[in-house]
């Protein structure tokens, strides 16, 4: 009997967040698994951002297309303030909340 191989795409998460409230489940739940890795949830924002047209996205927080690529990269360190205007140019909003 021949086996035959099956071949996969690439996958990315970026094409299952087709609207805010995907987008907004995807990130709590990276902020969970995050486990205080600051890279996590910067390339989890990344994530959203490319879900959606990135370069509209950069004009809006002020920064290059490829300035904002960077910053939300797996290698990215973006300040706290990019994080907080890439979550307002996408509609959402930072909060803290009590852990007890």
């Amino acid at each position: 009997m021949i086996k035959k191989s099956e071949t996969f795409g690439r996958f990315d998460s970026a094409d299952y967040l087709v609207d805010i409230e995907r987008a907004s489940a995807y990130l709590e739940v990276a902020l969970e698994e995050a486990d205080d890795d600051p890279a996590l949830i910067a390339q989890a924002l990344g994530t959203v951002a490319r879900s959606g047209n990135i370069s509209e996205l950069a004009r809006r927080v002020g920064m290059s297309r490829e300035g904002l690529y960077k910053a939300l990269s797996a290698d990215g360190n973006p300040s706290f303030s990019t994080i907080v205007k890439v979550a307002k140019a996408l509609g959402l909003r930072v909060q803290f909340s009590s852990v007890a």
